[in-house]
């Protein structure tokens, strides 16, 4: 196997990727009010926000895409610099 991520390029892909799995888990599990737009609110706004739900939720998926993004990295038959991806030897 390969070199994987140093510890700034892990960081940097699970804050990307938490970033988009929360963008992904925030619709879920929503019930809008319907009678929210006669009382001033927002038809689309949820009943009930919630939040440490979602957290927890998005770090669960965030940490499991996280490896498998550092397995493909270290993973040699997917590799630039080896095997049938690399740029091929003149």
């Amino acid at each position: 196997m390969g070199d994987g991520m140093g510890w700034v390029t892990g960081t940097v892909v699970y804050f990307l990727v938490w970033w988009t799995v929360l963008f992904a888990v925030l619709p879920l599990g929503i019930n809008p009010d319907p009678e929210a737009a006669a009382t001033g609110g927002w038809r689309g706004a949820p009943r009930q926000v919630r939040v440490l739900r979602i957290l927890i939720i998005t770090t669960l998926l965030s940490i499991l895409i996280w490896f498998l993004i550092e397995w493909l990295v270290r993973a040699d038959w997917l590799s630039f610099r080896d095997g049938w991806l690399a740029k091929p030897n003149d």
